[in-house]
């Protein structure tokens, strides 16, 4: 009998987060021993699925199929595919690093951790959801955790605000989605939630003109899409460190992920219909994004306006319907969420230090912090796209199959690209480098054990897959191949 690897990886995490809370709150090791044990088995497992895909294979993978409500076609289903082995691995990084960077939590650890896992294992579910129902199942149970923990922990002055308008957003916008996704279900005829067989369903030109722009939309707005991002600069900044890990690093594939599997899979001729907007929006977000990123003096801020720009190349990736820009955005979403849990939690470890984020009170942290220095330097090199890091082997091919399909739309892309330098450049030159103000000079506590854990396990990774693409490239383009052919060998 197979051991059921996706099960034990969504589970473990919210199993462990129930324990905690029936755990007494004095127990703070064993608190925190737990979150980061149930998270190394996920993340550990998630390394089993990634590196034992078979892409020569390809389809999907890993099967568990139980029957949960067979009268409405609802069963629990997970697998995985090309592009979401790759997320559920992300998933694995940016919630074990989270635990580690989250070690010195000391007000309501019990809660705070509990909350963690169980927002994780919900992520872990929808990357895995082969069963429509059960996708926005665990779609939805993350919205609890994401208001609480912003609400209680976060950042004082925007806590409220933030909290309140993520939820807000992205609320509205699974509303959107689900009215969508139900008309798939009716319309389909075969009284299933099941992907695999949506798959297999033409739907009239009509339909899909008319109910693709609320799937893919109600799910891009997780995403990020222009023009309902604001939530996300304002959320990760608001948010503790490991949420905001988890909200850029993962939340916003989650968002991306699903506008591709239940938007583009299941209404193919929809996206070709549609693919012009997504174009222009995706286009605004990168540009938009960045342009905004380089006038912050707020340095969360800087990464969360970076965060809108990145997943616009997403977005781009995926309004291409072809090879290489669906191949890239697949590459995109995973090199982009370890580069920006990487570049929030180094901003939490500055914060935490200094108690501000003021780019103009910043400077000479690279002689305090050098490792968490050199970890951020390594991020925007990723963020730039230089040469040997996972993040130009992601934008290359995103930019090649929009060349194909809108030439204007990749030479004004490549702006965006262009001011991403320029306010890396800028952070990396205040943040890091040049004198230390006069009130750090008495000198200030260095980065701990697992602060420097979590940033080697991310840098591996942006850099390994940099020098290495065919470990990503191969499963993403298996997947991409199955795409390619739904969508009519656009």
């Amino acid at each position: 009998m197979q051991l059921p690897l996706l099960s034990i990886i969504i589970f473990s995490p919210i199993l462990a987060g129930v324990i905690i809370f029936l755990l007494p709150a004095r127990l703070t090791r064993l608190i925190k021993s737990l979150a980061l044990v149930s998270t190394g088995i996920s993340l550990a497992l998630s390394l089993i699925i990634y590196f034992g895909y078979d892409t020569a294979a390809g389809g999907y993978q890993f099967l568990e199929k139980l029957p949960w409500l067979p009268s409405l076609g609802i069963s629990y289903l997970v697998g995985v595919d090309g592009i979401s082995a790759p997320m559920i691995l992300l998933t694995g990084l940016v919630a074990s690093t989270g635990v580690m960077i989250s070690w010195g939590v000391t007000e309501r650890p019990r809660e705070f951790f509990g909350f963690l896992l169980i927002l994780a294992g919900s992520v872990f579910g929808v990357f895995a959801s082969m069963d429509l129902f059960m996708l926005f199942f665990f779609f939805e149970i993350a919205v609890f955790p994401k208001f609480l923990m912003i609400t209680i922990w976060g950042w004082p002055k925007t806590r409220v605000y933030g909290a309140m308008k993520l939820t807000l957003y992205l609320f509205i916008g699974s509303v959107i989605a689900l009215i969508g996704a139900l008309a798939i279900y009716t319309g389909s005829g075969l009284n299933t939630f099941d992907l695999n067989l949506l798959q297999t369903v033409h739907f009239p030109l009509e339909f899909q003109r008319l109910w693709f722009p609320f799937v893919f939309l109600g799910f891009a707005i997780l995403a990020g899409i222009f023009p309902f991002h604001s939530w996300a600069p304002d959320g990760h900044v608001a948010a503790p460190t490991a949420i905001s890990m988890l909200l850029a690093g993962v939340e916003m594939k989650v968002g991306a992920f699903a506008a591709l599997r239940v938007g583009i899979l299941l209404l193919p001729d929809g996206a070709k219909y549609w693919s012009w907007l997504i174009i222009i929006l995706g286009v605004i977000n990168v540009v938009y994004g960045a342009v905004i990123a380089l006038i912050q003096s707020d340095f969360k801020y800087v990464i969360g306006f970076s965060s809108v720009s990145h997943m616009g190349l997403v977005l781009l990736g995926f309004a291409t319907l072809n090879d290489n820009g669906l191949t890239g955005a697949g590459m995109q979403m995973f090199s982009h969420g370890v580069m920006t849990a990487m570049f929030f939690a180094i901003v939490g470890m500055v914060y935490d230090r200094t108690h501000t984020r003021e780019l103009s009170k910043l400077g000479g942290m690279i002689k305090v912090m050098p490792f968490a220095g050199i970890g951020f330097i390594i991020a925007g090199l990723v963020s730039m796209g230089m040469p040997g890091f996972s993040g130009f082997i992601a934008e290359f091919p995103i930019f090649m199959g929009l060349w194909q399909t809108s030439p204007v739309a990749a030479i004004i892309a490549i702006i965006g690209v262009i001011v991403t330098a320029a306010y890396i450049l800028r952070v990396v030159g205040q943040v890091f480098f040049g004198p230390v103000p006069l009130e750090f000079e008495k000198g200030l506590p260095g980065i701990t054990v697992l602060d420097k854990i979590s940033i080697a396990i991310l840098a591996v990774f942006m850099v390994g897959i940099g020098v290495f693409p065919t470990l990503l490239s191969s499963l993403v383009s298996s997947s991409v191949q199955h795409a390619l052919t739904i969508l009519g060998g656009v």
